[in-house]
């Protein structure tokens, strides 16, 4: 047998283990909000230890992680040395948004029906937490590499933008890869995603009873005229095109609506929060810089209104950068050879904390277990789910493309 097939077969003989493994680090909840993510890296870590692997606990200092709008967050590191050359790390996060409602199974409950795994990140990304750490398994018990080093990274506060997790990690210097895999989320190799800027609008008015509205100022009808003009520029951002594969155009989301007091009252303040998805070749200070003015020369034609409008969150796009070659390189080798299929190497529209390496010139890609596309995974909807032979065969991609890489 080949050392990839030997790979293989410890993969298949550990299956079992590896799925047990993954329903319990589902089955401990990680909400972001609140995001007090400790715990969940406290069973990790426990579990990790139990397989023989040495865990390195990263407790983020506390005043830092409220001022992030979170609750309790500990990185987890895991480095296996081999001997002289490259380091390359794996990255999955275990932050998920909330459940929701619509569930067919309990959404922290790890149930297994027909062959596929239900629960909050099932899909993304603590899946990846069992591939990873899988993999990193079957290369030591088959390969014992002599050369390079493994490193694991499970981090809690994707969702809010990495900055606590790899921005943390980076800043401090406790993690410096030569190169990086993050956690998937569909068969595809991910070398591109947009980037993302979220922004909170108050909109102020004069408050007032609604029977004299004009003793009042009304802020919900000046937010519907700034919400007009911000879906009037999302229709023309249909013009712009990404010149990544797998990215087509910008768009803008208003996701939250929030304001008044009561239906017999004219309302003086009103807030929404909205999301500007970012195509690789846009400047993200030029972004902002044009909403802001749109939302302020907008409100300045109402008399009596202003505005406030603060970031919440700058997430900059994924770049390729040139020296992911040998990632992408064994990756659809091997993903060819276990899907039985191509497998394509793109953008995608989504974005993830890995352009945080990448921004300090760590060529890294997004690949892990995944369906076909993030549709059928149902993550962020209800009944979030994968396929068991997704993780089986992804676990066996990483593992063969670790023993490439190393090589």
């Amino acid at each position: 047998m080949t050392t990839y097939e030997l790979l293989d077969a410890w993969i298949d003989a550990h299956f079992d283990e590896q799925v047990r493994f993954l329903q319990e680090l589902i089955r401990v909840p990680t909400d972001t909000p609140p995001g007090d993510n400790a715990p969940h890296a406290e069973r990790t870590a426990e579990m990790l230890q139990a397989m023989g692997l040495t865990v390195e606990k990263h407790p983020v200092p506390q005043a830092e992680v409220q001022a992030l709008g979170l609750a309790s967050i500990t990185n987890l590191i895991v480095r296996r040395k081999f001997g002289p050359g490259i380091t390359v790390l794996l990255n999955a996060h275990g932050d998920v948004v909330p459940p929701g409602e619509g569930w067919s199974q309990d959404p922290y409950g790890g149930e297994i029906v027909n062959g596929k795994i239900y629960g909050r990140a099932a899909a993304v990304s603590k899946c990846d937490f069992s591939t990873y750490a899988f993999a990193l398994r079957a290369l030591e018990a088959v390969a014992a590499p002599s050369k390079g080093c493994v490193e694991l990274l499970f981090s809690y506060d994707e969702e809010f933008g990495g900055q606590a997790g790899p921005g943390w990690l980076l800043k401090h210097g406790l993690i410096k890869p030569d190169l990086m895999i993050a956690a998937g989320f569909s068969y595809q190799v991910i070398t591109a995603h947009n980037g993302c800027l979220q922004l909170e609008v108050t909109v102020h008015g004069k408050m007032a009873h609604a029977a004299i509205p004009e003793s009042g100022v009304d802020a919900l009808q000046a937010a519907v005229h700034i919400l007009q003009a911000l879906y009037a520029e999302n229709a023309r951002y249909r013009q712009v095109h990404s010149s990544v594969e797998g990215i087509t155009h910008p768009y803008l989301n208003v996701g939250m609506i929030e304001g008044g007091t009561n239906t017999n009252v004219i309302p003086g303040r009103v807030t929404f929060k909205l999301d500007r998805r970012m195509i690789p070749e846009e400047d993200p200070a030029k972004v902002e810089v044009t909403l802001r003015h749109i939302i302020n020369a907008t409100a300045a034609q109402h008399p009596g209104i202003s505005v406030n409008v603060k970031r919440i969150l700058l997430a900059r796009a994924m770049q390729a950068l040139p020296g992911n070659k040998p990632l992408v390189q064994a990756l659809q080798k091997h993903a060819q050879a276990v899907f039985k299929e191509a497998i394509p190497a793109l953008g995608t529209p989504l974005y993830t904390d890995v352009r945080l390496f990448c921004e300090a010139g760590i060529p890294g890609v997004i690949y892990g277990a995944g369906p076909r596309t993030v549709l059928e995974s149902h993550a962020k909807r209800a009944d979030e789910r994968l396929d068991l032979e997704d993780l089986r065969r992804a676990t066996k991609v990483i593992a063969r493309s670790l023993q490439d890489l190393l090589s």
